[in-house]
């Protein structure tokens, strides 16, 4: 049976003592590997896996402002691909893409209305 190390014990009593703190920010400040600080937060924590994966966001900062994840908005209403993309173009013109994540958006609209 595997010994916990005190680093593992520090990090899980901080994630106790601070329910507020990101799963991110205290893996790197306790030198955590990131998976498995996740790991342990799911079951510290219990918190569903999608709150935890919303904490990361690879390539980039354009979607963590949100007070919603498109993610979260598009699987909890059960839209589709093309919606989808939709909803994820027109929730970041403004802070990633610009002008070609609304052509974007009217592309995958456009093709919407041809298969509707």
């Amino acid at each position: 049976m595997k010994t916990m190390s005190e680093k593992t014990k520090r990090y899980l009593q901080a994630l106790q003592d601070h329910p507020e703190a990101t799963v991110n920010s205290l893996a790197q400040k306790h030198k955590i590997a990131v998976g498995y600080a996740y790991k342990l937060a799911k079951k510290v924590r219990g918190a569903p896996v999608s709150a935890v994966v919303n904490e990361i966001q690879v390539g980039g900062e354009h979607y963590k402002k949100n007070a919603v994840q498109p993610w979260d908005y598009i699987v909890s209403n059960e839209l589709g691909y093309l919606e989808g993309n939709i909803v994820k173009y027109v929730t970041r013109w403004k802070s990633k893409g610009g002008r070609q994540d609304l052509e974007k958006a009217r592309h995958y609209l456009d093709k919407l209305l041809e298969v509707a």
